[in-house]
C-alpha cells in the first residue's frame, strides 16, 4: 500500500486533492456495552493515560513496516512497502488517477524491493524474503510507496498481500495479489487481484481516485481461507490456498468511498474500519464496520480516525488511529484506542508517529509498526507497548 514517502522530512504533507489520493493509496469481537466520549475528550486523557503503558522499541531497521502477525512459534512476521523505484509503465498500461498517477516501481530489486522480515521474542531480525515489488507514486504526492502490505498465516504457511505490484504501478511482469512464502526465500503468485477487479468492478470507486491496480492493504486468515482487502475500490474478497477468488463484500456498494483499511475476525463475525479522506471534516468521523453474511455492511460505532488496525485482546476491541489531526497525517499523533459500543472510551496510547500495523502478542503486549512513512530506507520500527 501506498502508506508512505520517500522524502526524508517526515511532517511534510500532501495538501487538498493531493492529500486525497494520499489516503486512497493507504493502499479494516463483540464490543464491549460501554459509553462512548467525544474524540477531542478522548485525545486529551490520552495525554494522561499514555504515561502508563510501558513502550519500547522492539525492533528497528525496517523499509516502510505495515502489516505484522505473530506465527506458530511466535515468532514477529512483518510486511515491509520497501522503497519503491523508477520503471515507468506510461503508455503501456492504464494509470492511477489523479495526482498519484504516474506510478514508478522496481522489480527483484534485493535493495529497493518488498520484503517480508522475521523478528525473534529477543528481538532479533532476520529477512524471510526480499526484492519483492515495490512501488511509488508520483512526486506531486511525495513519493508514497507501496509493497508488501500485509502477512498472514493458514496454519503454518505464511502468505502475503502485495500491494505494489502491477503494470499500473510499473511492476508490468507481477500483479497485485495473494503470495504463498516458500522455503529459501522463495515464493509464488497463488491469486490475482489486479485481474480480478478488473473482470469484477465494485459499484462506487471514486473515478477522481481510481487505481487500476487496487490499494490492497490489510488481509486476515480464517476458517482456511485469505482475506484481503482493498481501499481505493472498496471491497473484501476471500482466498483460498488454491488460488480460487471470490468477493465477499462491495464495501463501496453500501458506504461509498470511505477507504476501508483494517480488518478483524472475532467471534464468528468480521469487522472493518477505514481512514477516510483527508479532506476538511471534523475529528473521529471514521467508523466500525460489521460484514454480515451476505457481504452487507453496518455501522457499529463511530468516533475513531484514521484506523490502520483492528485487534482483540482480552475481549476487548482496540484500533490503531495512524493520526489524531482532523485534516492531513500529523507525525506523533497517533494512538491506541479501547472501543465500546459508541466508540472509543479510553486511550491506551498516544504520541505515536504514523503507526501502520498491529498486533497483538502472545504475552498480551500490542506490537506496532510505527514511522510506517516518511522516513528514509531504516526508519521504520516496531514497539512493544504493554498496557
Amino acid at each position: 500500500m501506498t502508506l508512505r514517502k520517500t522524502a526524508p522530512d517526515p511532517n511534510s504533507s500532501p495538501k487538498g486533492d493531493q492529500m486525497r489520493r494520499f489516503v486512497t493509496a493507504l493502499s479494516a469481537v463483540a464490543l464491549v456495552a460501554m459509553g462512548g466520549e467525544s474524540a477531542s475528550a478522548r485525545v486529551d486523557q490520552g495525554a494522561v493515560a499514555a504515561a502508563a503503558p510501558q513502550v519500547s522499541v522492539f525492533a528497528s531497521g525496517f523499509n516502510n513496516p505495515r502489516g505484522l502477525t505473530f506465527g506458530p512459534h511466535f515468532d514477529l512476521y512483518v510486511a515491509e512497502g520497501g522503497l519503491g523505484g523508477s520503471n515507468s509503465t506510461v503508455g503501456q498500461c492504464p494509470q492511477a488517477h489523479g495526482a498519484g498517477g504516474p506510478f514508478t516501481g522496481s522489480t527483484n530489486d534485493p535493495v529497493r524491493g518488498g520484503r517480508i522480515s522475521k523478528v525473534s521474542r529477543t528481538g532479533v531480525v532476520s529477512t524471510v524474503v526480499d526484492a519483492l515489488p515495490s512501488s511509488q507514486t508520483s512526486p506531486a504526492i511525495g513519493s508514497l510507496v507501496s509493497g508488501v502490505s500485509s502477512v498472514a498465516f493458514v496454519g503454518h504457511q505464511l502468505y502475503a498481500l502485495l500491494a505494489g505490484a502491477g503494470c499500473g504501478h510499473g511492476v508490468p511482469t507481477v500483479p497485485n495479489g495473494v503470495i504463498r512464502v516458500g522455503p529459501g526465500g522463495t515464493w509464488s503468485m497463488i491469486a490475482n487481484l489486479s485481474a480480478f477487479q478488473a473482470a469484477h468492478p465494485t459499484v462506487a470507486p471514486d473515478p477522481e481516485d481510481f487505481d487500476p491496480e487496487g490499494t490492497w492493504y490489510s488481509m486476515t486468515s480464517f476458517n482456511g481461507a485469505l482475506y484481503p482487502m482493498d481501499s481505493n475500490h472498496g471491497e473484501l474478497d476471500r482466498v483460498t490456498p488454491h488460488g480460487s477468488i471470490r468477493r465477499v463484500s462491495d464495501i463501496s456498494a453500501y458506504v461509498g468511498h470511505v477507504v476501508p483499511t483494517a480488518i478483524l475476525r472475532s467471534r464468528n463475525a468480521t469487522y472493518i474500519s477505514n481512514l477516510g479522506t483527508f479532506e476538511p471534516a471534523p475529528v473521529g468521523d471514521e467508523h466500525i464496520y460489521r460484514v454480515g453474511k451476505n457481504g452487507s455492511i453496518r455501522t457499529l460505532a463511530t468516533g475513531v480516525e484514521k484506523v490502520l488496525a483492528l485487534v482483540e485482546r482480552r475481549g476487548q476491541m482496540y484500533a490503531l488511529e495512524m493520526s489524531t489531526s482532523p485534516a492531513g497525517p500529523a507525525p506523533g499523533t497517533g494512538a491506541i484506542v479501547r472501543l465500546g459500543r459508541n466508540g472509543p472510551v479510553e486511550t491506551v496510547v498516544s504520541n505515536l508517529i504514523l503507526p501502520t500495523g498491529m498486533a497483538v502478542g502472545p504475552d498480551g503486549a500490542f506490537y506496532v509498526s510505527e514511522r510506517g512513512f516518511g522516513f528514509p530506507a531504516g526508519g521504520g520500527r516496531i514497539l512493544r507497548i504493554m498496557p
